[in-house]
């Protein structure tokens, strides 16, 4: 018997739009007792095929579509051409200046619970997902596969796979270990990676527009930059001409790495300090700093929508915080990570930070996720990177 999930009447609706999440409360029914990361038949409550679906019987996301055509095969063979065909989509930006790229984004690229992120011959990947899961060796065999790939190494630890009912695993997949100089190539840019110790796969790809904008608005400018990681923003800084520099992070290690990144590049990034985040701010405002340039990137503060009240107050504090510090006609770049928060909610909460700061701030311009992070019409969830470029009066 095929295992099969049937919707309840009028569930269907979403799947037809082609959205590829299938929620708990929208399941009549599952017929064959499948296992966690089974390809599942996906029916309405008519009976009509809707497509097949990876099941995840402990996570609130019930299933998640890999095809909407029934008659599609879901496979070793379709499941490597997935993985193959995202890689070639990102081709040209990997010939383009870079040799660091996502070359897999998930539900974005057709593979649910896949994220692979390139570094030169090494690939980085995370498996999210109970489909994922089930087809580890496959979507592996398929990374270490394609031209030029020496390593793949395993960062199966995001949080998100206690909702999947998985542990966490990390270690090498497939190939040669990685080697500890490993060094993402951005343009004229070198970053140190660590793919088993760092923040995700090692470095933070998302932020590649970001990094460009820092070019253009560093030179000449008192720059403070918060939640600093590996100082890749203050790198870029501190080489377009930055007057000065202050990073901060709560990672000893990370801030180790930002070391490396400056000698790297041959360059130096001013001070750099371990501390909070929200007690380093409050310190600056006390002793009335001023900054030309501040950088705000801070983790992910709500991974679902039940912790959107808590995470706006925090987005909240620490961007009232950075307004105060803004020296006239000062810029911030602030960002939200957390794909819960649409960039109409970030923009209010930074508005009302500005409000109870008084001062009048401008949006000049809005940052995003780059070409190798797409968002599928069908699919906006994929759209979790926001960020926005402000001028204070």
């Amino acid at each position: 018997m095929t295992p099969t999930l049937w919707l309840r009447p009028n569930r269907e609706r979403s799947l037809k739009l082609r959205h590829p999440w299938i929620f708990s409360g929208g399941v009549a029914k599952v017929e064959g007792d499948p296992m966690p990361g089974a390809t599942v038949c996906v029916k309405s409550s008519s009976g009509d095929a809707l497509g097949w679906a990876a099941y995840s019987p402990a996570s609130q996301i019930r299933a998640r579509m890999w095809t909407f055509e029934p008659d599609e095969p879901v496979d070793a063979a379709s499941i490597t051409a997935r993985v193959t065909a995202a890689a070639a989509r990102r081709a040209t930006l990997l010939a383009g200046g870079t040799d660091s790229a996502r070359l897999v984004f998930s539900e974005a690229d057709d593979v649910p619970g896949l994220i692979a992120d390139r570094y030169g011959d090494t690939v980085v990947c995370q498996l999210t997902t109970a489909g994922a899961e089930l087809w580890r060796d496959t979507l592996v065999d398929a990374l270490a596969a394609l031209p030029g790939v020496r390593t793949v190494f395993e960062r199966s630890d995001a949080d998100v796979r206690e909702r999947e009912g998985l542990g966490a695993r990390v270690g090498l997949a497939r190939g040669e270990p990685p080697s500890p100089e490993l060094v993402a190539h951005e343009h004229r840019w070198r970053f140190g990676v660590d793919v088993a110790g760092g923040h995700k796969t090692g470095f933070y790809l998302d932020q590649r527009n970001a990094r460009r904008a820092v070019e253009h608005l560093a030179p000449g400018r008192r720059v403070l930059n918060v939640f600093a990681y590996t100082g890749a923003f203050s790198v870029i800084a501190a080489r377009c001409g930055a007057a000065n520099l202050l990073s901060i992070d709560s990672s000893g290690p990370a801030l180790a790495v930002a070391h490396r990144n400056a000698a790297l590049n041959d360059v130096d990034i001013g001070e750099l300090q371990e501390a909070d985040a929200f007690t380093a701010l409050r310190g600056l405002r006390d002793r009335a700093r001023e900054y030309d340039l501040i950088i705000l990137d801070p983790p992910k503060l709500a991974n679902s929508e039940a912790q959107l009240d808590r995470a706006s107050r925090a987005y909240k504090d620490l961007n009232l915080l950075a307004v105060k510090l803004l020296a006239p006609r000062g810029v911030l770049l602030t960002f939200s990570c957390s794909g819960a928060m649409t960039m109409d909610l970030f923009q209010k909460v930074v508005a009302g930070a500005a409000l109870d700061a008084r001062r009048t701030v401008r949006i000049v311009d809005r940052l995003h996720q780059p070409s190798d992070h797409p968002v599928p019409l069908a699919f906006p969830e994929a759209e979790y990177l926001k960020g926005l470029v402000l001028e204070a009066s």
